[in-house]
């Protein structure tokens, strides 16, 4: 984990944190890989960035609240009662805590996050 310090600038597009490819077990399609780094993290939650490249993976989802800056991808839901999301810059989106998921990435996502 990368952290920016307080008072720190940094562009978004230019992380200076390596990818990391996706576990086997999550990947359902390419070779995805994700990068983050955290922006601030106080009183139970934390704010940061984070990178998913083309591919498509599965996740269990934390709490989260998220807005894309960049890309374009789907996320779908593996409750039938949820609607598939489709996810471009300014899409803003509310995950749970259990939540199972499928990111269906077609042009690297990014996107800044707060969990907690």
């Amino acid at each position: 984990m990368t952290r920016l310090a307080p008072g720190a600038v940094t562009d978004a597009a230019a992380l200076s944190v390596a990818f990391e490819a996706v576990p086997a077990d999550q990947v359902r399609s390419g070779a995805p890989a994700t990068r983050y780094v955290e922006l601030d993290e106080a009183a139970g939650r934390t704010i940061g960035v984070w990178e998913h490249t083309t591919g498509v993976s599965t996740d269990v989802e934390a709490d989260e609240v998220f807005v894309v800056l960049a890309g374009d991808a789907t996320l779908e839901f593996d409750d039938p009662a949820l609607t598939p999301i489709e996810l471009r810059p300014g899409s803003i989106v509310r995950l749970e805590a259990g939540m199972r998921t499928v990111w269906t990435v077609r042009e690297t996502l990014r996107k800044v996050y707060v969990t907690g």
